[in-house]
C-alpha cells in the first residue's frame, strides 16, 4: 500500500513528466485498440460475405479442353447438375442457362459515348432489341447478386416454381414504362450463334421484380450494359431455345452444402459420379472471389503493422522517457539503496508509478479509441480498396472483360463496422503492461546496477 500511496504522491507532484507519460502510453492503448477493432470488424465482415460461399463449390467447363457453345457460354448437361444435386451432403443448388432473346416492341437502353454511334446497321438489324437472358432457379444466389453487383430493388427474386417470371434492370422498366405485374413478350432471336435448335418461340413473360446495378467500365455493345441484361425462370430460357430436359445446357452451376458437411469430402463424392470430368472444373465457390480475399488480407496485414508498430514505437519512445526521468532520479535511487532497501522494491516502485499513469490511459483511449478507430478503419479501407482498384485496372480487371461476372469476381469489402468493446481492451491492457515492465527494466537497469556510493559520487 505505501508503495502505492508513494507513488500517486510522485506522480502527482511531477506533473508535466506524468502528463509526457500519460499521452505516450494514451497514443499507443489507442492505435493497438484501433488495431484490434479493425482486425475484428474485418474478421465479421469475412464472416457475414463468405458465409454462403465458403459453404458451395461451383460446376464450369474446363476451357483447356472444353471451348462451350459457339458464343463461348458453358455447356453443362442437365442431367449431369441432376446427378450431382443428389449426392449426398448437398442441401440446395443453382442453376443458369444463357440465352439471348428479343424484347418485342420495347426498347433497349441506349449506349452513350464513344461507342454510341459505333454499332453497324447490320448488328442493329440483327441484335438491336436482343437481351442476354439468364434462366435461373434461384436469383437470390446469383453471384452478381451475392456479390452486390446487381441489387434487387423492388419486387421478389426468382424461385424454382416460376414459369415465365423475369427480373428486369429499373432503368429498362423506367424507358418502357414498365411496372411489376406487366407483361411483355420475348422471342427467339434467330441470328443467335448458341441457337443451334433454330427456335423462332415467342414467349410472354411477367415482371416479378427490378434490380439496380451500373457498369464499372466503358462496354461495346448495349447488350453488354446491365440495364439491358434480364434475368428469368428456367422455363422461359429453355423454350426461346427448344430445349427439352433430355437435351438442355447449362452455363454454370453452384451446390450448397448441409451445415456439418466437409466441403471436400462432398466435392470428393460428386467427382466419383459417372460424369465425363476431362469437360468440366468443380471449383470451391470462395476461389469465384479472389480479390474479395485479397482485399480482406490486406486489411489484415494493415491492422497487423498498426497493432504491432504502435506497441514497439511507443514502447521505443516510452523506454527513452523513462531513462531520461530516472536518470534524473539518481540521488534518490541512491539514497534509497545506501538504507537498504532492496533493488526489486526501487523497481517495482517505478513500475507502480508508470502503471498508475496507464490505469488512465488505458480508460481514455477506451473511449478516444471509439472515434479513431472508426476513422483509422475507414481510412485503412480507402488505401486497401485503392491500391487494389489501381492493380485491377493495370491487369484490365484480371482481363474478364466488362461483364457482371467479372465485376463479382472483382469484388472487395466496401464496409467496415467498426466498434469497440470492452472486452477488446483486455490484449491492450495485457501488451501495455508487458511494455511498460519490459521499457522500466531497460531504463532503470544501468543505474539500479551501480553502487550507492557511484550514484551518489556522480551527482554534481
Amino acid at each position: 500500500m505505501s508503495m502505492l500511496k508513494n507513488a500517486i504522491t510522485y506522480v502527482l507532484r511531477k506533473k508535466v513528466k506524468t502528463l509526457i507519460i500519460f499521452c505516450v502510453l494514451l497514443c499507443m492503448s489507442t492505435m493497438a485498440l484501433s488495431g484490434i477493432a479493425v482486425k475484428k470488424a474485418t474478421d465479421n465482415a469475412a464472416k457475414e460475405t463468405f458465409k454462403t460461399i465458403n459453404s458451395s463449390f461451383s460446376m464450369q467447363i474446363n476451357r483447356r479442353v472444353n471451348q462451350g457453345t459457339p458464343r463461348g457460354s458453358g455447356n453443362i448437361k442437365g442431367s449431369d447438375i441432376e446427378k450431382i444435386r443428389k449426392v449426398k451432403g448437398i442441401s440446395d443448388y443453382v442453376k443458369r442457362m444463357g440465352v439471348i432473346g428479343d424484347i418485342v416492341n420495347h426498347d433497349l437502353v441506349e449506349l452513350t459515348g464513344e461507342n454510341a454511334g459505333a454499332i453497324s446497321e447490320e448488328r442493329k438489324e440483327r441484335f438491336g432489341r436482343a437481351s442476354l437472358i439468364t434462366g435461373i432457379n434461384d436469383s437470390s444466389k446469383d453471384d452478381r447478386f451475392v456479390s452486390e453487383t446487381f441489387k434487387l430493388k423492388k419486387g421478389r427474386h426468382l424461385k424454382d416454381s416460376d414459369k415465365y417470371k423475369v427480373l428486369i434492370h429499373e432503368d429498362l422498366a423506367k424507358k418502357n414504362k414498365l411496372k411489376i405485374g406487366d407483361k411483355f413478350k420475348i422471342k427467339s432471336n434467330r441470328y443467335d450463334a448458341d441457337n443451334i435448335n433454330k427456335a423462332n418461340e415467342t414467349v410472354e413473360v411477367e415482371i416479378v421484380g427490378f434490380f439496380g446495378g451500373k457498369n464499372k467500365k466503358d462496354v461495346t455493345y448495349p447488350q453488354e450494359l446491365y440495364e439491358n441484361y434480364i434475368l428469368s425462370d428456367i422455363e422461359t430460357a429453355r423454350k426461346l431455345y427448344n430445349y427439352t430436359k433430355d437435351n438442355e445446357i447449362y452455363q454454370d452451376a453452384a451446390f450448397y452444402i448441409k451445415n456439418g458437411e466437409s466441403l471436400e469430402k462432398v466435392m470428393s463424392r460428386v467427382k466419383e459420379l459417372p460424369i465425363d470430368w476431362k469437360q468440366y472444373d468443380l471449383l470451391k465457390s470462395s476461389n469465384n472471389f479472389p480479390v474479395l480475399q485479397e482485399s480482406i488480407n490486406a486489411i489484415y496485414r494493415v491492422a497487423n503493422i498498426l497493432f504491432i508498430g504502435s506497441l514497439i514505437f511507443s514502447g521505443l519512445i516510452l523506454t527513452l522517457i523513462l531513462f531520461l526521468w530516472i536518470n534524473g532520479r539518481r540521488k534518490e535511487i541512491g539514497i534509497m539503496l545506501s538504507i537498504g532497501m532492496k533493488k526489486t522494491k526501487i523497481f517495482g516502485q517505478f513500475l507502480t508509478e508508470i502503471l498508475f499513469i496507464s490505469l488512465f490511459s488505458f480508460i481514455g483511449s477506451f473511449y478516444l479509441g471509439r472515434v479513431i478507430a472508426k476513422f483509422i478503419g475507414n481510412t485503412i479501407l480507402r488505401q486497401v480498396t485503392s491500391s487494389i482498384g489501381r492493380t485491377l485496372a493495370a491487369n484490365n480487371g484480371t482481363n474478364l472483360g466488362g461483364g457482371a461476372d467479372a465485376e463479382g469476381f472483382n469484388k472487395m469489402i466496401t464496409e467496415l463496422n467498426v466498434t469497440i468493446n470492452p472486452g477488446d481492451m483486455k490484449w491492450v491492457v495485457i501488451m501495455g503492461i508487458i511494455i511498460i515492465t519490459i521499457a522500466v527494466a531497460i531504463a532503470s537497469y544501468k543505474l539500479l546496477a551501480k553502487r550507492p556510493k557511484e550514484l551518489l559520487s556522480d551527482i554534481d
